[in-house]
């Protein structure tokens, strides 16, 4: 069955005149993009400051408090950690955390594509060691240089993704079978190309720029330049977006409040230059913004505009709230979806590289089946929903950084393994459980 053709179920495709972009037989382009801007709208904001004070509080009396509980969570988890042993907050324990903390934040990104739309991928752990391994074996078996090892492996990903989301849609399938069998797949595929390539079960990684990745550091000045671009980029599309709205009749914040949103940027952006521009070596020097840090920034920042800005990413939104009304506004249920189990598996790719880059090697003995409850943790403790419809790729840095704090601390602690994942198990029982009664209070039931 292809994607174009007209379905009236789940995951389905529709007409070939329905794809956007093109011209649908029964609505418009600009009433489907009306119709999907009703669906995912927010409550009206004035331009008043106290009364987007007062629409925000009720928003959050309503259940919506967004990224506030994981926020406190974290902050609770900070001090906690802090008073137990003071070592947790010093410059070099916050940067390590911020590595340990990448591969859990990349992969909850994956997962949120999937996740907004209610679906699930759990193969991402698999697919990430797959796309590691491909880069590996182009970069030292086959000697190509970084960037083609890196674009091998994503590419792998985004293809392995390709291949889940069309058996799911085509054949519609439940995502959460296909991709546990795409989990056990990969596994073997992954055993496959480590040992026809590796030595003793690994491969191990030479190229000095796919190492620091996850190991080197930007110089203490391309540091601060990087954060002055990034908040200036950041206030210009802020400030350009409200100007856009108010001047096609649209409802925008209050400019305090876009000064506020930058002012917080700037001050997270220095915050995060200085901690990491503090010397953390013992032996020699070490200073600077890990890469890995830039990597994830950017990540998060283009999956956000994807997500957020852009007439796919309503779509997602849509489909995820309610996929019949969707469909009768014009969306191709089908292509969308299929994109978005493409950009979980390229995101995966990106893990997976990072993780080999961060141990130097890509090896047969990793836990894929943990790295995507991690994945899945990861979202929904940021507050991503698992019933469709709610997910922002910050989620995913929250969560996964609540993650890293929880491994961090604790061995900092010298706990064992065992109470880590009791922790993280609750943590995310108390985050579906926060889900759960969200939605219930928005739906009176």
């Amino acid at each position: 069955m292809a994607l174009d053709e007209e379905q009236s179920g789940p995951g389905s495709g529709l007409r070939q005149t329905d794809i956007p972009g093109t011209a649908s037989a029964e609505v418009d382009s600009d009433t489907a993009v009306d119709a999907i801007d009703a669906a995912v709208a927010r409550p009206e904001l004035s331009n008043s400051m106290g009364e987007y004070a007062r629409a925000m509080g009720k928003r959050v009396r309503s259940g919506e408090s967004g990224v506030l509980p994981v926020l406190g969570g974290l902050i609770l988890l900070g001090i906690v950690f802090q008073v137990q042993d003071s070592v947790f907050l010093s410059a070099g324990n916050l940067v390590n955390l911020l590595v340990q903390g990448s591969v859990f934040i990349l992969l909850g990104m994956a997962e949120i594509w999937v996740l907004v739309l209610g679906e699930i991928d759990l193969s991402v752990g698999y697919s990430a060691g797959v796309g590691a391994t491909i880069a590996a074996i182009l970069s030292t078996s086959h000697g190509l240089p970084w960037y083609v090892a890196i674009g091998g492996g994503i590419l792998t990903c985004a293809v392995i993704g390709a291949v889940i989301g069309g058996i799911v849609i085509m054949l519609r399938l439940p995502s959460f079978i296909v991709s546990l069998a795409a989990l056990l797949g990969l596994q073997g595929v992954l055993l496959w190309l480590i040992n026809a390539n590796g030595t003793g079960g690994t491969i191990r990684i030479t190229d000095t720029v796919l190492l620091d990745l996850a190991n080197g550091n930007m110089t203490t000045a391309a540091g601060w330049i990087v954060m002055v671009l990034g908040v200036a980029l950041f206030g210009g599309v802020t400030f350009l977006r409200d100007r856009h709205r108010r001047l096609s009749g649209l409802v925008a914040p209050p400019l305090a409040v876009s000064l506020l949103k930058v002012a917080a940027m700037a001050v997270a952006g220095v915050v995060l230059v200085l901690v990491c521009n503090t010397n953390r070596g013992a032996l020699v020097p070490v200073q600077g913004v890990p890469y890995v840090v830039l990597v994830v920034v950017g990540v998060l920042a283009i999956w956000t505009f994807l997500l957020g800005r852009t007439r796919f990413g309503r779509y997602l939104y849509a489909i995820g709230s309610n996929a019949e009304a969707a469909r009768r506004a014009g969306v191709s249920l089908g292509w969308n979806k299929l994109w978005a189990f493409v950009l979980t598996g390229a995101t995966a790719g990106i893990a997976g590289i990072v993780y080999a880059s961060r141990l130097g090697s890509i090896s047969n003995n990793i836990d894929g089946g943990t790295l995507v409850l991690y994945a899945v943790a990861s979202a929904v403790i940021g507050g991503a929903s698992l019933f469709g419809g709610r997910g922002k790729p910050v989620y995913a840095l929250l969560g996964g950084l609540v993650i890293a704090t929880i491994y961090n601390g604790m061995g900092l602690l010298g706990l064992a393994a065992a109470y880590q994942y009791m922790v993280t198990a609750l943590v995310l029982l108390a985050a579906v459980t926060i889900d759960s009664l969200a939605r219930r209070g928005r739906t009176g039931s």
